[in-house]
């Protein structure tokens, strides 16, 4: 059974050092299921003075002991797997065969594939004439986690700082606290010394600022929108810490003359809609040429119409609801402009779903004849609401594609690989997908510009947990 009125820290579920909660809304329902404790900066302060004494000595263990630790972490997630993934669907609305598979299997892989296995052969020590590059960790590190992938974000921040000997402090979503709580039980019974994870569940105003703020953290890793991820920023700058963000994104989907336009528009729509849209590398914006609009819009829409949204754990759904009423209510408003504005609306709409009464579901939505002004195009709308551009040629395109704050991801189809790569090498992203090619998680995930800085996943996941000391004379004779 979990515990939601505590907390966890330096090894052991304590309780809030006020008493204050929130309750936990299921979206397909609207209905509260449940109260989470909500933390203060008393909290905050006890699970850093934790984490700091833990420091000093989990910084020293080695390798072969972080890998033993990473071991059995894997080994007792397998056996929860299905459990997080009902949480998961429960809290954000993702179907439950979605939520296990890759919601939950997404914090697997980032245990073993992105981080195990660097683990074991990264090299923490490099010679460089007669230094030695040293390769040690940060230190204590405040985690900010959001709602829409809760435990592919929690994973990979905490797995790489587990492997690079950090402690930790996690502030997971209040929308999607369960998985967090679970989480953290794996961690407590695969044996992490106490004061090496901590969790403390609270809201960003209260939680995230006193973390942010701490003199004793020495990183904050934020993943979130980029108004919140400003606000980190400035709060963390008196005290020089480092900050990670991953942050928001408007991603363009490049579909290029002569690529397989059948194959391309609808691999862009379903990712699209994936996640009903709550992804930050979602490709919201397909620019298309000019004059395949209306083949493209076509193509789309018959997609839109398959698409589902129903209950989570209803047969035959795509996409569940929104994770909350404030999300439903800014989507709502944001298709209302891309009408108001002209857009020609090709599926989906205002509205609940069709037969649909309650819950905070929102229509698969297309939107063609979109011009690069237009609100929709612009602003991060994090739901099921697809826009498609027109470029009257290949440079237009890649001017459409980088005009825009954020830089967090790129997709690109052409009629073959080297027209892809060719534009591909043009988009400004952290993150560029050729020919419907998913992301490589041993590969680096991070953004250009407005989408964050810093990088996961991987060998780079592992180094935005280090510190970087020359040693010189090291190697002298």
């Amino acid at each position: 059974m979990v515990n939601r009125m505590q907390f966890y820290i330096d090894g052991a579920w304590v309780d809030p050092a006020v008493k204050k909660s929130t309750a936990v809304v299921n979206p397909a329902t609207e209905e509260a299921m449940y109260e989470v404790a909500l933390g203060s900066k008393a909290d905050v302060d006890k699970a850093v003075a934790a984490a700091k004494r833990a420091f000093a000595t989990f910084s020293q263990t080695s390798r072969e002991e972080r890998v033993a630790l990473l071991s059995k972490v894997i080994e007792v997630y397998k056996g929860r797997l299905k459990e997080i993934g009902a949480a998961v669907s429960d809290e954000m609305g993702a179907p439950l065969p979605m939520a296990e598979k890759l919601q939950a299997g997404a914090g697997l892989g980032h245990l073993l594939m992105t981080t195990l296995d660097v683990l074991k052969n990264y090299h923490f020590e490099e010679p460089v004439g007669t230094a030695m590059v040293l390769r040690e960790p940060v230190g204590v590190v405040g985690m900010i986690t959001p709602w829409n992938w809760p435990l592919n974000q929690i994973a990979c921040k905490v797995a790489p700082a587990l492997a690079a000997g950090c402690t930790m402090i996690l502030k997971p979503s209040e929308f999607t606290p369960t998985s967090a709580l679970i989480f953290a039980e794996i961690l407590h019974e695969a044996g992490v010394p106490k004061g090496v994870f901590n969790l403390v569940n609270g809201l960003g105003p209260e939680v995230g600022a006193a973390m942010s703020e701490h003199p004793d953290i020495d990183m904050i890793s934020f993943t979130g929108s980029t108004r919140a991820g400003i606000d980190v920023a400035k709060r963390a700058a008196p005290t020089v810490k480092r900050v990670s963000q991953e942050l928001g994104g408007k991603s363009p989907n490049v579909i290029l003359d002569g690529a397989d336009l059948t194959k391309a528009v609808t691999g862009g729509v379903m990712h699209m809609f994936n996640n009903s849209g709550q992804s930050c590398n979602a490709p919201s914006r397909m620019i298309v040429p000019l004059s395949k609009m209306k083949e493209v819009a076509a193509i789309a829409k018959a997609v839109a119409d398959k698409t589902k949204a129903g209950d989570p754990r209803g047969e035959g759904t795509t996409i569940g609801p929104v994770v909350n009423r404030g999300q439903w209510d800014k989507i709502q408003a944001l298709i209302k402009k891309g009408i108001d504005e002209g857009a020609t609306l090709v599926a989906g709409g205002p509205g609940l779903p069709e037969g649909v009464n309650k819950g905070f579901y929102v229509r698969p939505t297309i939107f063609a004849d979109v011009t690069p002004e237009m609100t929709i195009a612009r602003e991060e709308i994090f739901g099921p609401v697809l826009t498609i551009l027109g470029a009257k040629d290949e440079a237009e395109a890649v001017h459409i594609a980088n005009d825009t704050p954020y830089g967090l991801a790129g997709y690109v189809s052409g009629a073959t690989v080297e027209d892809a790569k060719r534009v591909g090498r043009q988009i400004r992203a952290g993150n560029v997908n050729l020919q419907g090619v998913p992301n490589d998680r041993t590969a680096p995930f991070g953004g250009y510009k407005q989408s964050g800085n810093g990088r996961e996943w991987g060998k780079y996941g592992l180094e935005d947990f280090l510190e970087v000391k020359a040693v010189a004379g090291f190697n002298a004779a």
